[in-house]
C-alpha cells in the first residue's frame, strides 16, 4: 500500500510538471502568435503623436514610420516631421535575432548620425513617454523572455489570456511585462511595465483598432507613465502594408541626408 502510494505521488508529480511546462511552452506561443500576428512584408504610417504634461498641455508631432523585413529581421525607420523643434529627426532600429538591435538616431542640431548604445535603451525616445527599447517591442523576440500564465479574463469585453514576461536578461530595464492578449484575435491590448523594483512604472494600451486590408490594426495607441502623470498617444492617420519602400530608406546615409539613393 505504502510502495503505491509513493508511485501515485510521482505519477501526479509527473503530471504536474508536465503540465507546467506546457503551460509555459503554451504561453510563448500565444505571445509569439501576437507578435507575428501581422503578416507583410512592409508598413508605411503617418501619425499624430499628442505628448500630454502633467499640467494637462499637449505637444502634437507629425511623424513617419518605415518598416520592412529584412535578410537578419525587421528594419524601422521614423522621421520627425512637425513641429519645427523637432522636424528632420530620423531614427533607425534594425532588429538582430539572438541579441541586441542596432539603433542609430540623426539630430539636426548636431549635424550627424549617432549610435544609440544599448545602455541607453530606457532613455526617454524623443522626449516621448517611450523609451529607445519600447519602440523596437512589438519586435522583441518572445525567446528572450520567461512567460507564464497568470490567468484569464475580460478586458473591455475582449476574453484575454494575462501573460507575465520576465526578461532572461537581467540587464533588461523591466523586471517584467504583463500583457492582455486577446484570446481569439491575439491582440495585445494592453501592456504593464514594471521597474527593477517590480513596481508599476508604465502601461502601454491600445485604445482603437481597425480593419485595414484585413489585419485589425492599432490605429490609437497610448503609453503613460504612472509616476510623472504623463502620457504619450500616438494616433495614426495613414496605414499601408507592402508599401513599396527602398531599401536606401534603412541606412545611415539616409538618416544623415534624408534621401535615398
Amino acid at each position: 500500500m505504502k510502495k503505491r502510494t509513493v508511485l501515485c505521488c510521482a505519477a501526479m508529480l509527473a503530471v504536474m510538471l508536465t503540465a507546467v511546462s506546457l503551460s509555459a511552452q503554451d504561453a510563448e506561443e500565444i505571445v509569439r502568435s501576437s507578435r507575428d500576428r501581422i503578416q507583410a512584408d512592409s508598413v508605411y504610417t503617418r501619425s499624430t503623436m499628442i505628448l500630454k504634461a502633467k499640467n494637462g498641455g499637449e505637444t502634437r508631432r507629425v511623424i513617419e514610420q518605415f518598416s520592412k523585413d529584412g535578410p537578419r529581421g525587421n528594419r524601422v525607420v521614423i522621421v520627425f516631421h512637425e513641429p519645427k523643434s523637432v522636424a528632420g529627426i530620423r531614427f533607425l532600429t534594425m532588429e538582430n535575432p539572438g541579441r541586441e538591435d542596432d539603433r542609430w538616431i540623426f539630430l539636426p542640431d548636431r549635424g550627424r548620425v549617432q549610435r544609440i548604445p544599448s545602455a541607453d535603451g530606457s532613455k526617454s525616445f524623443v522626449g516621448t513617454d517611450f523609451s529607445n527599447d519600447d519602440i523596437s517591442s512589438s519586435d522583441r523576440g518572445a525567446d528572450l523572455d520567461r512567460h507564464s500564465l497568470l490567468r484569464e479574463e475580460d478586458l473591455g469585453g475582449n476574453p484575454c489570456y494575462v501573460i507575465q514576461s520576465i526578461p532572461k536578461d537581467s540587464s533588461y530595464q523591466y523586471s517584467k511585462m504583463v500583457q492582455w492578449i486577446d484570446k481569439g484575435t491575439r491582440v495585445c491590448h494592453k501592456i504593464e511595465l514594471y521597474d527593477k523594483k517590480n513596481a508599476l512604472v508604465k502601461t502601454l494600451e491600445i485604445l482603437r483598432l481597425e480593419d485595414k486590408d484585413g489585419r485589425l490594426s492599432p490605429m490609437q495607441t497610448r503609453m503613460t507613465t504612472h509616476a510623472a502623470g504623463t502620457y504619450t498617444q500616438i494616433n495614426v492617420d495613414l496605414i499601408r502594408y507592402d508599401a513599396q519602400i527602398p531599401e536606401g530608406f534603412f541606412t545611415q546615409e539616409y538618416l544623415a541626408t534624408g534621401r535615398s539613393r
